[in-house]
């Protein structure tokens, strides 16, 4: 589902900062890969490369039949839409929206009808502990309860690829471990690709495998090595 060849990536700068080289993986239908790595690694950066959201300098992400670096905007963007699940860091909660519009966004956007895409936004927000909130603003939560609703939001519509960058930061051990059963769950569910960006090895410890980022690439390590 998910194949990285021969990835660099370079920050501009006097020296430029080689951020990784050669980097490859490849991620099989419905296996979760965790990456670690120092801050400034990179890894939220690899994340937003395969997403399309910023350019590589060489090399190839596969993600199916697609070539996602060969890709005009609106082709990615339409591939982003139809394929991916992302819980980014900062959340992108739609403030003008309610809980439960947020979490449909992507499935309108799909052209669902609306029924079905409230039905299936409601089980999700259910689904992450805040089903009796879905007509709430988001200004009435806090972070670790906007970290579930934008994971609600990303699973809602089944992608193929899920890409969650510190998916468990902001929430208290009980409920992250709830929430990585959940991602674990639909990605095998659903036959899709996940890789996970995080700095906690508990919750690395739950995916399939873990490897960590470094200016050479990605190396398979022990969890607590």
């Amino acid at each position: 589902m998910l194949e990285l060849s021969g990835l660099c990536k370079t920050l501009p700068g006097t020296p430029p900062r080689v951020l990784f080289d050669a980097l490859a993986l490849r991620v099989a239908d419905g296996e979760c890969v965790a990456i670690v790595g120092e801050s400034g690694s990179g890894k939220s950066t690899l994340l937003n490369c395969i997403a399309g959201l910023e350019p590589v300098d060489r090399g190839q992400i596969r993600v199916g039949e697609q070539r996602v670096e060969q890709l005009a905007d609106d082709a990615m963007a339409r591939l982003r839409r139809s394929h991916y699940g992302f819980v980014f860091q900062a959340f992108h909660i739609l403030p003008h929206l309610n809980l439960l519009q947020n979490v449909a966004l992507p499935l309108w956007l799909l052209q669902c009808p609306e029924a079905e895409a409230a039905r299936r936004a409601q089980d999700m927000l259910a689904r992450v502990g805040l089903g009796p909130r879905a007509l709430d603003p988001p200004q009435q939560l806090s972070g670790g309860e906007l970290q579930r609703v934008a994971i609600a939001r990303a699973l809602v519509h089944k992608p193929q690829l899920v890409l969650a960058d510190e998916p468990t930061g902001n929430l208290d051990p009980g409920r992250a471990m709830g929430v990585l059963d959940l991602l674990l769950e639909q990605i095998r569910a659903n036959r899709a690709a996940g890789v996970l960006v995080t700095h906690s090895r508990a919750a690395a410890a739950r995916a399939d495998r873990v490897l960590e980022l470094g200016p050479d690439g990605l190396r398979d390590i022990t969890v607590g090595s």
